[in-house]
């Protein structure tokens, strides 16, 4: 086991401070001790059930995110006010305030920053994110996203991640760490180690595996995590990933005994703190993952992660039997003593860096006034300034099709793209005030298309118009709607003289519905000039390599499409962003 030095970065405590976390550790009784190695969240929550967290639980840190400003920080303010020790309050602020409430401000993802090639605005998507969540109590921030994106099929870090090079994503994370520094008393979190971007398969599903060799991981996820360490890096997210070809080469591991990283000394203590230097604290990902939970019993689990080199283990299952498995690790010598003291001393080590130990309770907490903060301008202008930079141009086969103007393509038909239906995401749009009477990009683009003298219309699949007529009592047979897709070209040319394919997909790939006939799929490419623009994940062209003009916006907020709208009738020129992967996915067709 590697111990902490909390003389040394990223702490730097004066003796008074290392005092303080001495005094604190003795004073503690073993359900305190336990208690401080647990972060919960569950956001909507009663004072009560919150009161209970902080002294029956005793736990360390809270997470906020999807609910509002005004609640976040109450319920911050009860925590902290009834709270022995200070809690560290995290959010996911990887893309802007919105990271911690839903009123908070979305100011920009991680491939949309890196897509500008500036690192200041990274740096400024996290002073700025920060300062907004800072207003409502919350003191650290899950970020930044530090994964480097090998595989265009990746679905969990796809759109977070700064890109595929080494260089720019240590670059990036470094500028964002340093914009969390820049927030008084704010810490930051790496994450995902040791490194997301290569699988296809998401850890919220099942096993994530790393493919590196050492010397790869090295120059690659390695140097990233290195700069941050080198910088003065708060704290590492474990990720439930494996990392199998360093386990075989250095410790002759065999494959039924992998472990992800939140379970396995070797790449926590070994590969972490030995051989990288890092001195600060480690936290879990998210424990109800099954890229966790698959690996051995959780009453095995609860106690393998702090043996591992984690320190604090992010979210009960259920917090009796949670804690419980924790006290009994504990006080059955399975956690030893000084294992158990030294992740407390990376605990309130850090507390003490942030200066938590020094405010009063009351303190804590910013003033219900503080709030004015949420949604300032300042906000939304920084992420308008990263849009114009960031929208790309990835591919323009057919010169002269921009720029756009009423005169060239007066009718111009918009086909709207979805991904596979997700009930999750669906839930969590009407639960963060989403609803199904708000305008999609689709119609909100033809909407600006139409201010702007265009004759702009969402096109309208055969299953759709079928569903409609059933609805309605007509009986129809496959044949029927096969025929509904079906036309002349002459006719389909007639009805439009240029086609934007919008795809909105956040995850995976995209669902084109009906596949003979019709329009979702851009089969007309040679026929009507058509436009390819993703307003989510940058990775279409994989599944329509036909198209010869294609454009990731990487959002569909408002001002993206406004800005979007400038850059196709200003010409291609007006493109500015510079494509952080291979938006080509690796296939040679997709390039024709």
């Amino acid at each position: 086991m590697v111990k902490v030095d909390l003389k040394a970065i990223p702490y730097c405590l004066s003796d008074a401070d290392i005092a303080w976390v001495e005094q604190t550790i003795a004073a503690m009784s073993d359900e305190e001790k336990v208690g401080q190695l647990f972060f919960e969240n569950r956001g909507l929550s009663t004072d009560e059930a919150l009161k209970e967290l902080v002294e029956k639980y005793h736990i360390g840190g809270y997470r906020y995110n999807g609910i509002k400003a005004d609640v976040v920080q109450h319920n911050i303010r009860l925590l902290q006010e009834n709270s022995k020790v200070p809690l560290f309050i995290a959010c996911n602020t990887e893309a802007g305030g919105n990271g911690s409430a839903t009123d908070g401000t979305y100011i920009g993802s991680g491939i949309k920053v890196a897509a500008t090639g500036n690192e200041k605005y990274a740096y400024e998507m996290a002073r700025l994110g920060n300062e907004e969540a800072a207003c409502m109590g919350n003191n650290m921030a899950f970020a930044p996203v530090c994964d480097i994106i090998y595989n265009w099929q990746n679905t969990e870090v796809i759109s977070r991640a700064f890109g595929s090079d080494p260089d720019r994503v240590a670059a990036m994370s470094k500028a964002y760490m340093d914009g969390v520094h820049a927030v008084p008393g704010y810490a930051a979190v790496a994450k995902h180690w040791p490194g997301n971007g290569q699988d296809i398969r998401d850890a919220h599903l099942s096993s994530n595996i790393n493919e590196c060799t050492f010397d790869e991981w090295m120059a690659t996820y390695g140097k990233v995590y290195k700069t941050l360490i080198d910088g003065g890096l708060d704290g590492v997210m474990g990720g439930h990933i494996m990392l199998p070809k360093y386990m075989r080469e250095f410790y002759g591991t065999k494959d039924e005994d992998m472990l992800p990283a939140t379970l396995c000394p070797e790449l926590m203590d070994g590969l972490l703190r030995e051989r990288l230097g890092f001195n600060g604290f480690v936290v879990t990902d998210a424990t109800h993952m099954v890229g966790f939970e698959n690996r051995m019993t959780r009453r095995d689990a609860v106690a393998a992660t702090i043996n591992a080199g984690c320190d604090m283990f992010l979210f009960f299952n259920d917090p009796d039997e949670d804690f419980g498995y924790m006290l009994e690790a504990y006080r059955g010598g399975a956690i030893s003593e000084e294992r158990m003291t030294d992740a407390l001393r990376r605990i309130l080590g850090l507390k003490a860096k942030m200066g938590l130990n020094k405010k009063p309770k009351e303190e804590l907490t910013p003033p219900p006034e503080a709030l004015s903060l949420v949604g300032d301008a300042k906000f939304t202008e920084m992420a308008k300034a990263i849009t114009r930079d960031a929208i790309t141009l990835v591919k323009y086969k057919d010169p002269g099709v921009l720029p756009l103007t009423p005169e060239k393509y007066k009718k111009i038909m918009v086909v709207y793209i979805k991904g596979a239906d997700n009930a999750m995401a669906q839930l969590m749009k009407f639960a963060m005030g989403g609803g199904a009477a708000a305008k999609n990009p689709a119609e909100q683009l033809c909407d600006k298309l139409n201010e702007r003298g265009f004759e702009a219309f969402v096109y309208e699949s055969p299953m759709a118009k079928a569903a409609k007529l059933m609805q309605q009592g007509k009986k129809m047979d496959f044949m029927d709607m096969y025929r509904m897709g079906k036309s002349a070209v002459a006719d389909f040319k007639a009805q439009q003289d240029l086609v934007i394919t919008l795809f909105d997909v956040a995850n995976g790939r995209p669902s084109f519905g009906f596949s003979k006939g019709g329009g979702e799929i851009p089969w007309y490419v040679h026929e009507v000039p058509t436009i390819g623009i993703s307003v989510n994940a940058p990775t279409m062209l994989a599944d329509a390599p036909t198209l010869r003009t294609y454009i990731n916006a990487y959002d569909s907020k408002p001002y993206t499409l406004d800005a979007l709208l400038d850059k196709l009738t200003a010409g291609p020129e007006a493109f500015t962003g510079h494509d952080p992967i291979d938006s080509y996915c690796g296939l040679w067709d997709t390039k024709l």
